[in-house]
């Protein structure tokens, strides 16, 4: 909670002035006891009407002064609390977006989820209900017993009785409830991830019958989720019925006590009164207090869970002092001797790679599954650093640009479509907010995409809905290669991005790409020969290791792996 806490400085100014009005409110309301007792002991027993309609009238203005201060602290630490999580919210987005793909392999995507919502709306509710009852409660507390005390030091023994039991409950109930707490947040995270994951693959779900066996994975985790809460409301059970029990009984101890000093002449039947009413406010604000408590818990556990994603560190960072370049080798790629192992991996995932794709040319990958394609492409935008080697792109490594210069060179459309929720107009402008309206016509042409376009009545401004799912995978695709053209880069990454597409709108799309791309570096990752067989270079690896590399006709004679798999796409006339 400390990292949480310290948001409260931007707040610097408005505390005080809290502090200000809830001292202010609590001397008030702690003022009317004292004209409670005056009016029995000095209007009632005396039967002085007037005075007592004089005393009643300045208490009504105090009434009205403390609810007065009462709705401004509410407003105040209100309006701190949501600007906090607001803020918290926004920090946390920021860092999510910063990470890179290590980082969110370290924490799921349904736990930034929570992190971002449940868990902050958890720590928005404790600062708000710190700041309006964790002032008044210390305030409450020694200004009651102060003027308890002033009013009779004799019955002051009655609270060295109750505040301890007081004590002793919400320590103990605070222990019990600690534990649960972070038990119940994780629950929480691991039944948005059965939620997500159902929602997301319902059609396979579906497909396979599988409705009862999710079914009973979510009844595991949402019957522990309830078990653990029943379990905390049964333990909070006892918490305010035991601080009333422990009230009740020290208001009958006082008038015991008292009635036996009224009785003996030491102690008025007002001053009494105003004693119960000190004891009660002092007593009441360890109720504040224990409101706190049940809710704190749950809060820092929270707190440290927010904290936790903001002290994630991310491995990909620009450099201190990012180079630029004159262009003059526009999208040229280099590699050189380049490796890779994921983090905690046990063997490298690429061996000494090294190969350059020039300006102008096409170069594509292929291989066998786990060979190494995609994660060579992933390298160059740095969705992942190289472990040992360097990447270049126009003469300078890719660790020397700034993340946005590198990525602005790069037009990257990845092997599963991802259309966001808005137009269709939107999502091509998406890289490119100012793009011209012939820019995108031309994108959409050259993605053999303008169809999808004329069968919509809405054209471009056709709704896309969450998830894509009013868009067939070739449409999808098809538009996520638009939105990568109307950007107009230097390089296009296909990574393995005509996989959804059927062989004649494949063919088309490459005819339209070689004759409109011919200035851009064109890395594509694929599946099919067809498709790459006519790249200026292919590069063929196995094992994460280049095991050839030229054209289709140089390796059908000089690769054995690439004729292995040519052959089994190819005919035998296609092979000649």
């Amino acid at each position: 909670m400390k990292k949480v806490f310290s948001y409260l400085k931007y707040y610097w100014w408005q505390i005080p002035l809290i502090f200000g009005l809830v001292f202010s409110q609590t001397l008030l309301e702690l003022e009317l006891p004292d004209y409670m007792s005056r009016i029995i002991n000095e209007g009632i027993l005396t039967k002085d009407v007037s005075l007592i309609i004089e005393i009643g009238m300045q208490m009504l203005l105090i009434a009205f002064a403390v609810t007065v201060l009462a709705i401004l602290v509410s407003l105040i630490s209100a309006r701190i609390g949501a600007s906090l999580s607001n803020r918290l919210r926004k920090d946390l987005f920021v860092k999510i977006e910063n990470f890179s793909l290590i980082e969110f392999e370290k924490v799921t995507t349904a736990s930034l989820i929570t992190r971002n919502t449940n868990d902050v709306q958890q720590v928005q509710m404790i600062i708000t209900m710190m700041l309006r009852m964790m002032i008044a409660a210390p305030l409450y507390a020694i200004i009651g017993f102060s003027k308890a005390y002033a009013l009779n030091a004799s019955m002051s023994w009655i609270f060295a009785v109750v505040i301890p039991l007081l004590v002793f409950m919400i320590v103990t109930l605070f222990t019990l409830v600690t534990p649960r707490y972070k038990v119940v947040q994780t629950l929480i995270d691991k039944l948005n991830l059965a939620a997500r994951e159902n929602l997301t693959g319902i059609r396979v779900i579906r497909a396979f019958n599988a409705q009862p066996t999710q079914e009973e994975k979510f009844h595991e985790i949402s019957e522990e989720v309830r078990v653990n809460n029943t379990i905390l409301q049964q333990i909070m059970s006892f918490m305010f019925p035991g601080i009333l029990l422990i009230m009740s009984l020290s208001t009958i101890l006082i008038v015991w006590v008292g009635a036996d000093r009224i009785n003996a002449g030491t102690l008025n039947v007002g001053d009494m009164l105003a004693f119960i009413q000190y004891a009660t406010s002092m007593l009441f604000s360890f109720v504040m207090l224990s409101m706190a408590f049940i809710m704190y818990p749950r809060a820092a556990v929270s707190g440290k869970r927010i904290a936790e994603v903001l002290a994630i560190e991310p491995i990909i960072n620009d450099p201190e002092d990012p180079k630029t370049n004159d262009c003059s080798l526009c999208g040229e790629i280099t590699f050189e001797n380049v490796y890779f192992r994921y983090p905690d991996a046990q063997e490298d995932v690429l061996r000494d790679i090294s190969f350059t794709a020039k300006a102008g040319t096409t170069t594509a990958f292929i291989g066998s599954t786990g060979s190494g394609k995609s994660t060579i492409v992933n390298l160059i935008p740095r969705f992942y650093d190289v472990t040992g080697g360097s990447i270049k792109v126009d003469g300078i490594d890719i660790r020397d640009y700034k993340q946005t210069t590198l990525r602005d060179k790069i037009g990257y459309i990845p092997q599963k479509g991802v259309l966001f929720s808005g137009t269709i107009d939107s999502n091509i402008r998406y890289g490119t907010v100012n793009a011209k309206d012939e820019d995108i016509s031309e994108a959409l042409d050259i993605a053999q995409a303008k169809e999808i376009i004329a069968e919509k009545a809405e054209g471009l401004e056709y709704l896309i809905a969450q998830g894509a799912t009013n868009v067939s995978g070739g449409q999808k695709q098809r538009l996520s290669i638009a939105r990568a053209l109307a950007k107009k880069p230097e390089i296009y990454i296909f990574d393995d991005s005509f996989s959804a597409l059927d062989y004649k709108t494949d063919a088309l799309l490459r005819k339209a790409l070689k004759d409109k791309l011919a200035d851009a570096t064109v890395l594509i990752v694929g599946q099919r020969v067809s498709t790459i067989r006519h790249a200026d270079q292919i590069i063929v690896l196995e094992n994460g290791a280049i095991v050839g590399s030229g054209t289709h006709h140089q390796l059908l004679e000089e690769c054995p792996v690439y004729l292995e798999i040519a052959a089994s796409q190819l005919s035998k006339e296609e092979l000649a």
